[in-house]
Order: C-alpha cells, then structure tokens, then sequence
C-alpha cells in the first residue's frame, strides 16, 4: 500500500519535529518535508508534491489563513488545519482546509503522542481521499423561501462530519425565519461548536447557538449539539419540541453522534420530521436517516459531486434512507418543497 504523503508546516521547532515522528511511526503515512514558514511550505508543495499538508494557522512572515487563501486557487491540496481554541480555524476552513484537529493545550508529550495517534492520524487519513475541488461557495439568496404549513409541527436534522461545517453553512444561510426548528448534529472537538454557532449567527437570518438541555425547537431557531462526551436527542414536552443533551459513550465512534439525533427524531416526530444527511466519513447517521424514513419523514442526501468526503451520504443512500440525493446548492430548495407536501 502506498503511503499518504504529508507535508508538515509548523514553525515550533519542538512540535514539528514531534509531529514527524509521530506521523512517520504510522505504516500508511510518510511526512516528505517540513516547513516554518508558508514561504519554504510554497516551494515545498511544487518540490514534493504531498498528498496532505498539515498547517499551523499561526505562523510567522504570513498567515496561515492568508496562505490558505493564496494556496488553494493554484494547489488545490488537502489542508488539516491545528488549532489552539480559536474561531480562526473557521476562516481556515472557509479558505479551503478539509479539517482541522484541536491542539491540547498543556498537554504533556504523552498526552501529545497520543492526541497525534488518536486524532491527527485519523483526519490525514479522511483528509487524503477528500475533494477539494469539489469546494463552490453558494450566495445567498435574494428572494424569500414560501412556506405553507405550521412550522410549529415540524422539525428539521441535519448530520454532517468532515466538510460539514462549510456544507452546513452553505444550507442554512438559505433559511428564512419561517422554517421549522433546526436540531444539528456536526462532527467538532468541545468549545469549538459554541463558536461555530455564534459565528453562523452572524450569517444567517435564523438564529443560530449551540443547544443545552430543555431549549425548544422553534420555528426560525438552529440548534447545534455541543462538541464533548454527551449526545443531544429531540424530546417532546406538554406537546412541544424541545432537546435534551445527555452525557454518553461513543456511537459509531462518535459524541454526539448523528444516529443518536435521527433515531429520537423518528421516535417524536415521525412523519413531521425531515432529515438532511451531509458530507462525512464514515456512515454515522445513515441507520437513524432510515428510521426517520420508515417512521414517514422525508429525507435528503447530499450527492457525491459536492461532498468533500461522500461517506455518511453513500452508506445511507446504499440502505435506502435517502428520498432525494441533491447537490449541495439545491439542498435548501428541495428541504422547502419536501416541507410544502408535508
């Protein structure tokens, strides 16, 4: 088997040498070259030719963001992105970048080790068969969305991992404030998603935060499920939708988990559900999509042409949950049609 070719660009000496190591004891990873700078990262990337480049956003001479933005239009390469907590990592993945793995901050070269074998690994892995290319920013609509039905009655789940945050974004900025209450399940490390939802907030003619437990689904209102140890599940109380987020172990791998979330929608609100399941490695939410589907609810997939990885999507259009298979552009456009028959 060849081995993922990855060019490390960092410019702490200590964490570089560190992430070579630990990146070369993998069997199906060999770092090429290493670079301080986004200048010798430029002139590595035309020498080496890597399949990945992992990149710090902090970086001397030119950002890591800016570089991105630079990068991407002529080497169109996939970035996993290391970050400390911080929302740049979002302008990161807006610029280009795949993913992005958080760095523990105070961590110990054990703890570090095993960051880098648990998480870092995992994502140049998804990251070496990922689309970049696939990547089209969507404007935001002028005209408003019609909407027919109570929207009281009705909510919408969408599941996303790798690509999902872009993908995501790129749906919901096509929102108006008539649609059903949003619950989202996205694939992100704890601190991470309270900054995605407040970020979105700023983009969007819905309002956007991240869930705690006995918020209600409201018409208008996006939830998105807090990164960590606990699962976010829709609950109905005295005839109303709210979540509930609960502390649990991994499920397909994952915390929260996009299966956990469609199962309880299926098992609340059946037929006045619809499911969207997006791009993401793996098939977390493929088996709750189905549920959804068989309790009545419609459902939409995002198709292959426009996924970053068509994993999760694939899996639950293979099994039949998936209704409707739409690029990403025409995700939003079908989700009102589906709720107008609903």
């Amino acid at each position: 088997m060849q081995r993922i070719r990855v060019l490390v660009v960092e410019d702490s000496l200590v964490f570089r040498e560190l992430l070579v190591q630990n990146l070369n004891a993998d069997p199906a990873i060999e770092v090429v070259a290493t670079a301080k700078d986004p200048f010798e990262a430029r002139d590595a990337i035309v020498k080496y030719r890597p399949d990945v480049m992992t990149l710090d956003v902090e970086l001397p001479r030119m950002s890591g963001i800016e570089f991105l933005r630079k990068l991407m239009p002529q080497y169109p390469l996939p970035v996993v992105v290391i970050s400390s907590l911080s929302d740049k990592v979002f302008d990161a993945l807006n610029a280009g970048a795949v993913d992005f793995v958080a760095k523990p901050s105070g961590a110990s070269r054990a703890q570090l080790e095993l960051f880098m074998k648990n998480e870092l690994r995992v994502k140049i892995k998804v990251a070496s068969i990922a689309r970049v290319s696939s990547r089209k920013k969507v404007p935001l609509p002028s005209r408003n969305q019609t909407l027919l039905g109570n929207s009281r009655e009705m909510v919408v789940a969408i599941g996303a991992s790798t690509g999902g945050t872009e993908a995501i974004a790129s749906v919901i900025k096509e929102f108006d404030t008539n649609i059903p209450g949003v619950v989202i399940v996205q694939h992100m490390p704890p601190g991470f998603t309270e900054m995605y939802a407040k970020r979105l907030n700023d983009q969007c003619r819905v309002i956007v935060k991240e869930a705690k437990t006995g918020d209600a689904v409201l018409p208008g209102q996006v939830l998105i499920a807090p990164g960590g140890d606990a699962h976010m599940q829709l609950v109905k109380m005295n005839g109303a939708y709210q979540v509930s987020i609960r502390q649990g172990a991994k499920v397909n791998g994952h915390c929260p988990s996009v299966d956990v979330l469609f199962q309880s929608v299926a098992n609340v609100a059946g037929p006045h559900a619809l499911g969207i399941i997006l791009t993401g490695m793996g098939g977390d939410g493929a088996k709750g999509l189905l549920a959804m589907r068989k309790a009545g609810a419609r459902t939409i997939g995002q198709d292959e042409s426009t996924c970053v990885v068509y994993g999760m999507p694939k899996v639950a259009w293979d099994l039949g949950a998936v209704e409707y298979q739409e690029k990403l552009p025409d995700i939003a456009k079908r989700t009102y049609s589906l709720l107008n028959k609903m």
